[in-house]
């Protein structure tokens, strides 16, 4: 089996590689794909640059198909590194697109929720969400065992794959809890198996220091790759709006960002030395490396920034004023460093914050009912236990699920799954009040509390959770509880039923 170049070069720890993000477009014979596979051909031919990194459908609109490209882009002498995520497909297409990329030998992958789709052929198309991240990189780790999978005659193990699968993480949140919860969520994908993450886009350098002290204080020791976006006016005004979620751009830095149009070549140096400062900054805090991108950008800028950031790297302490562009009234992890205007390892004094959100007396209500009648040794466990065993099959299993979902819908929207795991988000669902249906964490789209989906209308499910179990003391159930897939042949049956009897998830996990 050939060396996978960019896995090699970014576990050694004397290199810096560099990736660089191309963007396949709409069509499949259009000047975008041409000019994708050009860009290709003159990075393969340069030698410098470690990977190319491949978009799936970015901002949620259908485009060529990241595989198809990153395979044209393996046979030019370069490795692709293909954004894999879930919003497109069910678990079974997933498993079948992994096949599919092991055998054409892109073993590169960037996992992660993806952009909400938006109108498409003949309207909206239904996003699926059918697995989040982690459920991915689960999958992709058991396949690099060798997946293990049940035949007619016994077990069947498949030959291991060989993917080197990367997370992403989001350190530019504006609240407490947003921000937790990302880091929450990071620790379960490199618990499933992430074995590289990338930061999302933001011009902040106590927030790309946060996440790397976080990452140590954590004791994960995996590459962490650096975001770096070549930024015009437009897109600034577009990620200052969050017309582009999870990409953080302050009002003073597009205030900047607008004055340097007037410079004159219209700015594009000024945004030459920014990534080329944000690169020195990033190695000189301790990155494994950095990823490049930028709409329609040439290889020959990419190059430049590396030359100038290489220049610049040695006296990178005193380029991190640069980037002093945080949220208003945005919280830190850490306690701020005056003298290099970065972090002090001491983490911030947070525990008494308000919260982001009311806790509600309706999960004090559901609290209460839990301890009543769904813990095992507890008051009225015994008699649902014994209830159950002897509805379940009879004539009147039909009107107690009946009676079951009209009271959850009342209570918690219910969509009735089968497999609920109201008890894993403090008793808000995720199959109804996230419409991504993340059952391990928040994506990284929401912006100031808001989800990203209906931002201004409906705070973040996660955030939510968060200020519920803030509470009671409980988040360690956000940072450990790895929740499984929803098991849609459970749909539309009774969820008390399966739990009592041991079928669905938190029963299993339990030992019920």
């Amino acid at each position: 089996m050939r060396e996978n170049r960019f896995r090699a070069a970014l576990q050694n720890p004397s290199l810096f590689p560099v990736t660089w993000e191309l963007v396949p477009g709409r069509g499949a014979r259009e000047a975008a794909q041409d000019r994708a596979l050009a860009q290709a051909a003159q990075a393969a031919a340069g030698g410098d640059i470690a990977a190319l990194t491949l978009t799936d459908n970015p901002g949620g609109t259908p485009a060529m198909s990241a595989d198809f490209m990153g395979g044209e882009i393996l046979k030019l002498g370069i490795e692709p590194l293909v954004h894999f995520t879930c919003k497109d497909k069910n678990r079974n297409a997933i498993e079948s697109q992994l096949y599919a990329l092991d055998r054409a030998g892109v073993r590169n992958l960037l996992v992660m929720s993806g952009d909400y789709p938006v109108s498409g052929f003949r309207g909206r198309p239904a996003p699926v969400f059918d697995l989040d991240p982690i459920h991915v990189l689960q999958l992709i780790s058991d396949m690099n065992r060798g997946l293990e999978l049940p035949g007619p005659k016994g077990a069947v193990r498949h030959r291991p794959s060989d993917f080197f699968a990367g997370a992403v993480v989001s350190p530019f949140k504006a609240t407490e809890a947003e921000q937790m919860i990302q880091y929450y969520k990071l620790a379960k994908k490199i618990a499933a198996g992430a074995e590289f993450v990338v930061t999302q886009l933001g011009y902040d350098a106590r927030k790309f220091h946060e996440v790397l002290l976080f990452m140590k204080q954590s004791g994960f020791t995996l590459p962490l790759v650096g975001n770096i976006y070549i930024l015009p006016y437009g897109a600034a005004r577009m990620m200052n709006a969050n017309d582009l979620p999870g990409s953080v751009v302050t009002d003073r830095l597009l205030a900047d960002i607008d004055r340097e149009r007037s410079d004159p070549d219209k700015g594009l140096g000024a945004r030459i030395l920014r990534a080329a400062r944000l690169y020195a900054v990033l190695k000189g805090m301790g990155y494994s490396g950095v990823h490049i991108g930028g709409h329609n950008i040439p290889c020959e800028q990419v190059r430049e920034i590396v030359r100038q950031g290489e220049a610049l790297a040695p006296g990178w302490r005193e380029l991190v004023r640069h980037f002093d562009y945080p949220l208003d009234g945005g919280f830190y992890c850490y306690e701020k460093d005056s003298a290099t205007g970065l972090n002090r390892e001491e983490p911030a004094r947070f525990g008494a914050r308000p919260s982001d959100a009311p806790a509600g007396a309706l999960y004090g209500f559901a609290r209460f009912c839990h301890k009543l009648l769904f813990e095992p040794g507890r008051n009225l466990y015994g008699a649902m236990k014994t209830l159950c065993g002897k509805v379940a099959g009879s004539r009147v299993e039909g009107p107690f699920h009946k009676l079951e979902h009209l009271s959850k819908v009342a209570l918690f929207d219910c969509r009735d799954c089968g497999d609920c795991a109201l008890i894993d988000t403090a008793y808000l669902c995720p199959m109804s009040q996230c419409p991504k249906n993340q059952r391990n964490g928040a994506c990284g789209g929401s912006y100031q509390g808001w989800c990203e989906v209906y931002p201004g209308k409906k705070q973040c499910l996660y955030v939510r959770a968060y200020a519920r179990l803030k509470k009671h003391g409980e988040l360690e159930q956000l940072k450990n509880n790895i929740v499984p897939p929803c098991n849609w042949d459970l749909s539309q049956t009774s969820s008390w039923i399966n739990y009592y009897l041991g079928r669905d998830h938190t029963a299993k996990k339990s030992g019920i």
